[in-house]
């Protein structure tokens, strides 16, 4: 976490420890499993909703749109609608997006490299 002294010079909403903060609205709306395995299946590059459902294993249809919604709302995703019949909507990710996806990969790469560990772990607390 970042210390108070850091965080004298930014405005409130930045400050995670706080309830009220849009950083920790922010925090709460990314921080889950599914916007993450989304943000993350997009950094491969653009993909339609379908793409991305059989992208995210286990995502339901209604768990993917307001996921995809949360995240565009947050300028983490742009959507793109085509005008055909059926309308034909493409997702990908922003800048912001793109620098987040950076952030995901460090803690899927630590997911990776601690999975025996933490399987372990699991085993001895669960015996």
């Amino acid at each position: 976490m970042v210390t108070k002294q850091l965080l004298k010079d930014l405005p409130e909403d930045a400050d995670l420890r706080r309830a009220d903060s849009l950083a920790r609205e922010i925090f709460s709306d990314v921080a889950n499993k599914w916007a993450l395995l989304i943000i993350e299946a997009l950094g491969e590059g653009t993909l339609r909703f379908s793409e991305l459902r059989n992208e995210v294993e286990g995502v339901s249809h209604k768990m993917l749109t307001q996921n995809l919604r949360m995240l565009e709302r947050n300028g983490l995703v742009d959507r793109k609608v085509y005008p055909t019949v059926p309308p034909r909507v493409e997702y990908t990710l922003t800048g912001p997006g793109r620098a987040l996806r950076a952030a995901v990969d460090v803690i899927c790469d630590w997911t990776h490299r601690h999975l025996g560990h933490i399987e372990s772990a699991r085993g001895r607390f669960d015996a």
